[in-house]
């Protein structure tokens, strides 16, 4: 893949100038926690080998020039004129990095960049983390500007916001620290995190992709954000806290009738109950109590349909299939657990299956959300990778 995007660099913007240089940065699957990154709560994501490539020059004026593999319309743009513009599309994204580095001080200077990912778009793999992460590494590493990464992934998260997205950490934390057969057990909080291996022996990670695009901008996420927000407001009347999931389950029952609104108070309860379930389902994990899994994935999509109400038909059709074949073959167990991650409002599902059993689940699945929808599934057998990196 190295040499194929060094290729393209070429074809498009020729020979002179040097060397490019090439980076990757992963997507992300998040196993337990959904949205209650942006609510202090603990998160359970895995970087995985589909994502971002990029190749990265220096030029010797104050132009960036983009091309992508993905799309036909190129982007230009000066430094001097970072404004988000409609007909820039995902270059957008890029400038938003370009303007955390220069608010934090550094001079950037321009450069050509050649694009090609193979994550799904809209799926809710974190694509637009994914380049945000890569973008961040490969200016830091051109320039030399020798920024921490945790310092790089704060920015990423500024510049979806600059996007008009009210994202939490998670998605460019994973992307950037991920690490190779690890999922990341992250307190969204203080930025704690511990790198858990995931030993699940004859047991593999599968991704189903409802193909039901959704973006985060143009989603509810924003509407959520600020529901949790107003219910925090009210029960810090009542107790002293500083995110909602500074409560424990037996807390939130004691508090949550300060919660003056009812949807406020489910979208609370979720967020409380998530994290609780994030914390055990890691536990489970690291002891190998691998039986456990399937509550905790069970409980999660359940809370995030009927409390957060961000699962929708299309999710639910896939993850409802999963859990009837589940049952009907639970010994031995070939379905761990299955649930909708991500944002919601459609994208993937992520269930944990028995690599003997993978095909058989697959077909049993994929007819059933046909069926169902009048769909195709789209299904990936995952793999955890390191973070952002240049290759």
């Amino acid at each position: 893949m190295r040499q194929q995007i060094l290729e393209k660099f070429i074809e498009t913007y020729g020979s002179q100038g040097g060397e490019p240089r090439v980076f990757f940065s992963p997507g992300r699957v998040n196993l337990i926690g959904e949205h209650i990154d942006y609510n202090g709560g603990l998160v359970f994501p895995c970087a995985l080998t589909l994502g971002t490539y990029g190749a990265i020059r220096k030029r010797d004026d104050n132009m960036v020039r983009l091309v992508s593999g993905n799309v036909t319309q190129p982007i230009e743009f000066t430094l001097d004129n970072l404004q988000h513009d409609p007909d820039h599309s995902w270059g957008n994204y890029v400038k938003g990095v370009i303007v955390q580095f220069m608010e934090a001080g550094y001079k950037v200077g321009g450069f050509d960049m050649y694009i090609y990912g193979n994550l799904p778009n809209g799926a809710g793999l974190s694509s637009s983390a994914s380049l945000n992460t890569l973008v961040a590494l490969a200016i830091d590493s051109l320039f030399g500007f020798g920024v921490d990464p945790v310092t790089r992934v704060k920015m990423c998260q500024k510049a979806e916001h600059y996007n008009g997205v009210n994202c939490g950490i998670m998605d460019p934390f994973a992307c950037a620290m991920g690490e190779k057969d690890h999922a990341i057990l992250l307190d969204c909080a203080t930025l704690e995190y511990r790198q858990i291996p995931l030993e699940l022996g004859d047991y593999r990670i599968l991704i189903a992709n409802t193909n039901y695009k959704r973006g985060l901008a143009d989603s509810k996420y924003n509407e959520r954000l600020a529901e949790c927000k107003a219910a925090l407001a009210d029960l810090q009347t009542v107790c002293d806290i500083e995110e909602l999931c500074d409560l424990s389950p037996e807390e939130f029952e004691q508090y949550k009738g300060a919660i003056k609104d009812d949807t406020n108070r489910k979208r609370a309860e979720h967020a409380v109950y998530e994290n609780y379930r994030t914390k055990e389902m890691a536990n489970a994990l690291s002891a190998g109590r691998l039986d456990e899994l399937f509550v905790y994935m069970e409980e999660s999509h359940e809370s995030l349909r009927d409390l957060y109400d961000v699962v929708g038909d299309a999710l639910d059709a896939m993850v409802m299939p999963m859990v009837d074949y589940a049952r009907l073959h639970s010994n031995p167990a070939r379905v761990l657990g299955t649930r909708m991650t991500g944002a919601g409002f459609g994208g993937c599902t992520v269930s944990i299956v028995h690599k003997d059993y993978a095909n058989d689940i697959i077909d049993y699945v994929g007819k059933a959300y046909y069926e169902k929808t009048g769909t195709e599934g789209s299904f990936y057998m995952a793999e955890v990778a390191d973070g952002a990196r240049e290759i």
